[in-house]
């Protein structure tokens, strides 16, 4: 017998409008979007809430957190940190998430090169029987300069949830620490002497230019068969855009400067940064503002990186802005991601597109989630 459910006295956000109106769900698939409230007994009143797609999440280090909830505290139970970061970007709204794993990484003593695996197992095992609310991908961020990360991600990369693939190098002097001034500092605040610090640049420099090369060539070489989407991360020039281009990549994933979100755009590469860098007002790093490359128009998708509630209330923060109105900046959390991804089911409200919604009401500024479909069952 087929499901159906019916909402209405909705403020629905369409692709390019918001409509006043009713959402038919049956099964897991939408099928009727109405302007006017809905007559049927069974309807559920809205009270007017915003009725939103579910956000789709493609970079988020949200599950490595729970994984590491203090500097050198590995939790040990890996299934219930699974379960407890899916309960976290299922409240933040967030129906399709790419759960998103350092494949090898950089400074020694890191361990998440030790998590990797109890991580990834995790995800594959809650996937497998059902357990997440959201549905969950992997997203492997391929750290090139470590000369462990082949062994790690060549048995997984055609695994069926892997589904998106970066390439970064976060070695001293490299794209987000090209100014070696700002990557002392930020180890200084952590803890580290500066003979730690000046130790980790010399091991780095020497480790990345035996490594990085190679890896990054290995990487493209076993995605581009399996057409998996690969981002390059971290731009901060004009030549890393070119390489990225030359490699036949689409994606430029936290761009540092606008001169390289600018390459970007003239290259045809699409654009995502940072959530929190919206909700703060500016990078946390002192990198390039995700507010000046939305009002410059080089911003496609943004991603909630280490915080998932920042999604939405960025999305909020960008419609309020001049230059862009509410389904332009739900397209940045929704529609853009997914295609990004290759996801062509989901993103938007419309019929035959999967019931995934969020109803939503703004207070104070900021978006409260008070309720979430995923394939037409509630979730949240």
């Amino acid at each position: 017998m087929s499901r159906e459910t019916v909402l209405t006295n909705a403020r629905i956000v369409l692709s390019d409008r918001v409509l006043d109106g009713t959402v038919v769900m049956r099964d897991d698939r939408i099928a009727d979007v109405a302007e006017g409230a809905s007559q049927a007994a069974s309807a559920q009143d809205l009270d007017g809430d915003l009725l939103l797609p579910g956000l789709v999440e493609l970079h988020t280090d949200n599950l490595e957190r729970h994984f590491l909830p203090r500097p050198g505290v590995v939790w040990p139970e890996k299934l219930s940190a699974a379960m407890a970061h899916d309960t976290q970007v299922v409240g933040a709204g967030i129906t399709t998430v790419f759960d998103a794993l350092s494949v090898g990484d950089y400074h020694a003593g890191g361990l998440r090169r030790d998590i990797f695996d109890r991580a990834t197992d995790a995800v594959c095992a809650a996937a497998d029987i059902g357990l997440f609310r959201a549905e969950h991908f992997l997203h492997m961020r391929c750290e090139v300069s470590d000369p462990a990360m082949p062994d790690m991600f060549e048995p997984w990369v055609a695994h069926p949830l892997v589904r998106f693939v970066s390439v970064m190098d976060h070695t001293p002097g490299q794209r987000q620490w090209t100014k070696l001034e700002k990557f002392r500092e930020h180890n200084s605040a952590r803890g580290w002497s500066d003979q730690e610090v000046a130790e980790t640049i010399d091991a780095w420099k020497e480790t990345q230019q035996r490594h990085a090369g190679p890896n990054r060539t290995l990487v493209l070489e076993l995605c581009r068969p399996r057409g998996l989407p690969v981002a390059s991360h971290d731009d901060t020039t004009e030549q890393h855009i070119a390489e990225a281009v030359a490699d036949g990549l689409a994606i430029a994933e936290f761009p540092t400067t606008l001169l390289a979100a600018r390459a970007a755009r003239d290259a045809g590469l699409r654009t995502l940064m940072g959530a929190p860098n919206v909700v703060r007002g500016g990078s946390h790093s002192g990198n390039v503002s995700a507010l000046d490359l939305a009002d410059d128009g080089l911003l496609d998708g943004l991603s909630s990186d280490y915080v998932p509630a920042s999604l939405l209330h960025a999305a909020f923060l960008l419609a309020d802005r001049p230059d862009m109105d509410l389904p332009a900046a739900i397209a940045l959390v929704t529609v853009n991601p997914a295609r990004m991804a290759g996801l062509e089911d989901r993103g938007t409200i419309a019929a035959g597109q999967r019931a995934d919604l969020v109803r939503a009401r703004r207070i104070g500024g900021v978006p409260l989630i008070r309720t979430v479909w995923r394939s037409g069952e509630r979730v949240f």
